[in-house]
């Protein structure tokens, strides 16, 4: 995850590392009612407020992004207050440029000026109306929903678990009763943050409505060079492309755990229990592909946490591991001060969002990670996915500010993880982790693909769930009464999954995924699970890879880096088409990659589902 924004942490402009500045003017030329008589400002005239604006909001981002980076990774009282403070002091000034925007509409202004307005406009994640006192009880919302979320225990077996050790649970546990104890006391502490949380779509609609945006949903949808309307039917058009490899995977699973639980616990048909899944938020099953997993596939003689832990890894060489993939590709080694200031295993001090994370503290040369990395598989991939997003930061920070971003959301999700489906076993066999006698044949390749399938494919739909249900909730579709049912709703028709027992009255699960509470728009992790596959393609090809798509890695090869680069340095200068054209040659989101990254294991699949009655609805 990218925590460039502010938006995660206290509310306002999504361009800003995290930041705004002690004493800031007003903006030049607020928002204010136009006379029919008055003459329209000029071109020059909107160039000097752009130029105003990139250099005050650029300084703002500097001055302030120190104050969340403090109280992401030591969450006390005081960091609260200075964040809620500081993320006050944000909106309002995201919301002022945001609206003296709206004296340029009927200007007819060259191409990059008009972006830059519409991202000035569009760039809030949470708008405060401008209403006395909005602002700050929004940022006081927003942070403490964060805080809470970041505290939050559940006590189990006489002792008070955090999220990493109950979720280490979820992750290893096969007794059924265990799981759902954990994974309903982890949602305890959900229900506090409903009446804020309602209170905070009110607040944020009325600064959307203020914006001229129908509702909040509108505002987020509208950042991706089309209409908001156009935007959900593209997304409903790539996800009806990856459909089918979903549904094959949620039948093949369903069966395995029947056949591990019993009929009582998970029944042949029908949707799966959540908590049987090997992740909180059933957004990710890899964890149970040793239940998943025929007896008779040939699997890979080795497993990656065991050789890292063979190999004497620590966080800190994961680390930087990670960093010589991206030099093997001809970038430059993380500056100093990354290593200095980066948090990378969890502190025993000090409460902190262990949520990874990338930050850019000066749209500079100051990149971090926050990180509670564990020495395993899965923070091995995730080390380098935080990764790309910071070589991703460094390589717009020539752009204006208001450029310094990817070329939509989806972009820098994408990065990180484009790279990571490089961490082959060639590539494992040439940094030392395994032996050349340990690179798994072709007959491997199902048992390859179905664990990163379990990954991979079975987040498409979770991810497309948080954001429809938000935008519901943004719209006022939904309503607070209504909240837990149309979460779960949602759940089952997308994902085929149900709670393991009934849910309170007063559940708000939702609440209990960090993005949620967090702000973080969701809709960039579907569509980075997209074009990860499309970046991967693309650079296959330039690599000169003629076999099977998953067992490219683009290790070693700077060509590909060179032209790699090229695409992240351009930031959000341009339109996302044209910044996805110059890496890939198209202009269009394409899910055809994945599909046939993953078409041998759907050829499997059908034929193990032969027997199986698969879908999940009634």
């Amino acid at each position: 995850m990218q925590l460039k924004y502010i938006l995660a942490s206290a509310s306002a402009l999504t361009l800003i590392a995290a930041g705004c500045t002690q004493e800031t003017e007003t903006p030049a030329e607020p928002a204010a009612e136009e006379t029919t008589t008055e003459a329209l400002p000029t071109v020059e005239e909107a160039r000097a407020f752009l130029e105003k604006a990139d250099e005050e909001l650029g300084q703002l981002s500097k001055d302030t992004a120190p104050v969340y980076w403090a109280q992401a990774t030591n969450i006390t009282d005081e960091t609260n207050a200075a964040a809620a403070e500081a993320g006050a002091r944000a909106t309002k000034i995201a919301v002022e440029y945001a609206n003296a925007t709206k004296r340029f509409k009927d200007v007819e202004l060259p191409a990059d000026l008009r972006r830059k307005m519409q991202r000035l406009q569009s760039g809030i994640t949470l708008p405060a109306p401008s209403t006395e006192g909005a602002a700050e009880e929004l940022s006081k919302i927003t942070t403490g929903l964060d805080a809470t979320y970041g505290t939050g225990t559940f006590e189990y077996k006489g002792e008070e678990l955090n999220l990493d050790e109950l979720s280490t649970i979820i992750e290893t546990s096969r007794d059924p009763e265990e799981l759902k104890a954990v994974w309903e006391g982890w949602r305890t502490i959900s229900p506090p943050m409903k009446d804020d949380y309602a209170r905070m779509v009110e607040i944020a609609n009325e600064g959307a409505r203020e914006l001229g945006y129908e509702s909040l949903d509108q505002m987020w949808l509208s950042k991706y060079d089309m209409s908001a309307d156009d935007m959900k039917t593209e997304v409903s058009r790539l996800w009806s492309q990856v459909t089918p490899l979903y549904d094959e995977l949620h039948c093949y699973t369903r069966g395995k755990l029947n056949e591990y639980y019993g009929d009582e616990i998970q029944p042949a048909s029908g949707p799966i229990r959540a908590d049987l899944l090997g992740n909180m938020w059933s957004q990710s099953w890899s964890n149970i592909y040793p239940i998943v997993k025929p007896d008779n596939l040939v699997t890979p003689s080795y497993d990656l946490t065991e050789q890292l832990v063979e190999k004497d890894y620590d966080p800190i060489k994961m680390v930087e591991t990670g960093e010589a993939f991206f030099s093997s590709l001809g970038f430059e080694p993380l500056p100093e001060t990354f290593w200095e200031r980066s948090m990378i295993v969890r502190p025993d001090d000090r409460e902190v969002v262990c949520h990874a994370s990338a930050w850019d503290v000066d749209d500079e040369e100051d990149i971090r990670i926050k990180m509670c990395t564990e020495v395993n598989a899965e923070d091995f991939y995730t080390v380098h996915h935080e990764l790309g997003h910071n070589y991703y930061q460094r390589a717009y920070k020539d752009v204006d500010y208001l450029y310094k971003d990817g070329a939509h959301d989806g972009f820098h999700e994408a990065i990180g993880d484009f790279v990571s489906l490089s961490i082959t076993p060639y590539y494992l066999e040439q940094i030392g982790l395994i032996t050349e006698d340990q690179i798994p044949g072709e007959d491997a390749d199902i048992a390859l693909l179905l664990n990163t399938a379990l990954d991979k494919i079975a987040f498409l739909p979770f991810a497309l769930t948080v954001d429809e249900w938000r935008w519901s909730v943004l719209d006022g579709e939904t309503t607070p009464d209504a909240y837990n049912d149309y979460w779960w709703q949602l759940r089952t028709a997308n994902q085929g999954i149900i709670p393991p027992g009934p849910r309170p009255e007063d559940a708000f699960d939702p609440g209990a995924k960090y993005h949620i509470p967090g702000n973080t728009p969701y809709l960039r992790y579907f569509l980075s699970y997209i074009m990860q596959f499309q970046f991967h393609k693309a650079a296959c090809e330039q690599a000169g890879w003629e076999g099977p798509l998953h067992r490219c890695s683009i290790y070693g090869n700077e060509e590909v880096g060179e032209k790699f680069n090229a695409m992240l340095e351009m930031g959000a200068s341009k339109p996302w088409p044209d910044v996805l054209e110059a890496f890939t040659g198209t202009r269009e989101m394409d899910g055809s990659a994945i599909v046939e990254y993953f078409d041998p294991l759907v050829v499997w699949l059908k034929e193990q589902n032969e027997s199986n009655s698969c879908g999940w609805q009634e």
